[in-house]
């Protein structure tokens, strides 16, 4: 399980394009990638304006192949105002439920 995260800072009038442009990213992930396995939004608990995009995939190679060749197009129908604070590239090791 590969998991790919981005932590963003965003105000709060945009928060409403930001949610809509996430759940826009991960359907069109779910549509065209066989290796998406899920997406979730998160708001920083302790933090003001900081939410994180976290998007599960089967393999870093389903993402890679998605990222190539999605992201440019995804990124120009975007509407929130965003800053992006970092990257995270994550590989599930232990898994208790």
């Amino acid at each position: 399980m590969f998991t790919h995260a981005v932590l963003f800072e965003i105000k709060p009038k945009e928060v409403r394009d930001y949610r809509k442009d996430s759940i826009m990213w991960a359907r069109h992930a779910k549509k065209h990638s066989k290796g998406f396995v899920s997406y979730h939004t998160m708001e920083r608990a302790d933090v003001k304006n900081q939410y994180v995009s976290i998007y599960r995939w089967k393999t870093r190679n389903h993402h890679d192949i998605f990222m190539k060749e999605f992201h440019d197009n995804l990124l120009s129908k975007s509407k929130a105002k965003v800053k992006t604070l970092g990257y995270y590239n994550l590989k599930a090791m232990d898994k208790v439920l």
